[in-house]
């Protein structure tokens, strides 16, 4: 650009190749110490997609999502023009501008934020189950009337309650990830990761991670069965968490319990075994309702699928620690840092326990050793017949409470329980293997019996699931 170009548009034509589903550009320009500008915007064949002006140098248009100033939606093939701006540029100077456009393909994403927002390995506290106006949550309005309740002020709620990262999961939509991506760079200590609950007629599941829409219209042409729904998923390098199983399936929720007949439970990577409505509903998380038995019959079938819990909730102005408030259960992963990526990591992993409380301080580490070995959640020992297996377990935050041992094993007694009366306090048990497929785990309980922290299993001797 020069001179002469003061004041006036240049068009820069380029072609998008078929099946692209992502776009980035990458703008800048020589001259700005001589006062050059050169504005930024974008067509497509058929439309005008934004215009951001001097204000971004990088943007990102998806079918489900775009950068702020962007429009998102489909990205046809063909001619694309980037609009150059010049409000300035004056006599004398040469201003060169460089754009860099990539194209994907791939249906995974990686999430909103541009890097991890906290370094190194930790656990990080997080509700992996939430609605908002896109779909069934509600608030109140100004005036006090019950409306669509907006994105914003879930993301708000969840910031306020000292969590490290969510999942905003409106029922069968993409659309609330339009809202994520612009409050991500405002809320820089909460990390959002889009999600969506795939509501069917035999049964409700969470897919975290991919941002493009999935098929599911269960048994129609679109998606015959569960298994077709979860390899759409997997190509979308998603986690697919089955929701709420216990929960009754009739005409007044079609559809909540978990009744699908052809699920592949080898490509489930979670189960939600701990709702925030159950919580309230039964005082607890092992009420009628409760997913927790479904989920270990999952497990002594030899599926290794991660317990996680989320509150469900549908309105983010619920006092924290009331039913289906933000928070309620919190899910607890330790990861790598705080990204999309290390995040999903570590649920994949196993590396989680459930916070039934949703305290922002308790915390629940389990080792187990075998044979010289030694295994944390979500990990696996080879243990013969008679060998010794010590478990170790630090709870955090659970003074007067209990830490006991459940396995899929004997029934252990007096043996598997130990009171905690510190605040920091390690406890130890001692079990002996038998050679065969198990599961164990350390939960926390109350004084009154109620299950505070819920633990992911260590395996042993893990064996294909059973058909």
């Amino acid at each position: 650009m020069t001179h002469a170009d003061h004041q006036t548009y240049r068009e820069v034509p380029f072609r998008v190749p078929p099946g692209v589903t992502r776009l980035t550009i990458q703008f800048a320009y020589t001259g700005r110490e001589q006062r050059a500008v050169i504005d930024l915007g974008l067509r497509d064949p058929q439309r005008f997609r934004g215009w951001s002006g001097g204000n971004k140098s990088r943007f990102t248009i998806s079918e489900a999502e775009a950068t702020p100033s962007y429009l998102p939606g489909p990205l046809p093939s063909g001619e694309w023009k980037l609009v150059l701006g010049v409000p300035s540029v004056r006599e004398g100077v040469r201003a060169e501008y460089t754009a860099r456009i990539w194209f994907e393909r791939d249906m995974r994403f990686a999430g909103f934020a541009e890097g991890p927002l906290k370094t190194g390995p930790a656990w990080y506290r997080g509700d992996l189950h939430m609605h908002t106006a896109h779909s069934d949550g509600s608030c109140p309005s100004a005036s006090g009337k019950k409306v669509p309740c907006p994105v914003y002020r879930t993301v708000e709620a969840a910031s306020a309650r000292g969590l490290d990262f969510i999942a905003v999961t409106d029922h069968n939509a993409t659309s609330q990830n339009a809202a994520l991506r612009e409050l991500q760079p405002a809320f820089d200590k909460l990390l959002l990761i889009p999600g969506r609950e795939v509501t069917t007629f035999q049964g409700h599941a969470n897919v975290f991670g991919p941002s493009a829409f999935l098929d599911f219209q269960l048994t129609s042409k679109r998606a015959p069965t569960m298994a077709v729904v979860q390899r759409q998923v997997a190509r979308a390098g998603g986690v697919f968490s089955v929701n709420h199983p216990g929960q009754p399936s009739g005409a007044a929720c079609m559809g909540c319990g978990w009744t699908s007949k052809d699920t592949d439970y080898a490509a489930v990577q979670a189960v939600e075994a701990v709702n925030g409505s159950s919580i309230g509903q039964y005082g607890g998380a092992e009420g009628p309702t409760s997913g927790i038995p479904f989920w270990e019959a999952r497990l002594s079938e030899g599926f290794r699928i991660t317990a996680i819990g989320g509150s469900d909730n549908h309105d983010p102005t619920i006092a924290p620690l009331n039913t289906n408030a933000i928070g309620l259960p919190t899910t607890v992963v330790r990861a790598e840092n705080l990204s999309q990526e290390a995040i999903l990591a570590g649920i994949r992993a196993g590396r989680v326990f459930v916070d039934v409380t949703g305290s922002r301080d308790k915390l629940l580490e389990v080792t187990a050793q075998a044979a010289g070995r030694s295994a944390e959640m979500g990990g696996a020992l080879e243990a013969a017949a008679g060998a010794a297996v010590r478990l170790s377990a630090r709870v955090v935050g659970a003074a007067g409470g209990t830490a006991r041992v459940a396995w899929n094993g004997p029934a252990l007694g007096a043996a598997g329980e130990q009171r905690l009366s510190g605040a920091d306090q390690t406890v130890a048990f001692q079990l002996a293997g038998d050679g065969r497929p198990r599961w164990l785990r350390v939960d926390v309980r109350g004084p009154d019996g109620s299950l505070w922290l819920l633990g992911n299993p260590i395996f042993l001797n893990p064996a294909a699931p059973s058909p």
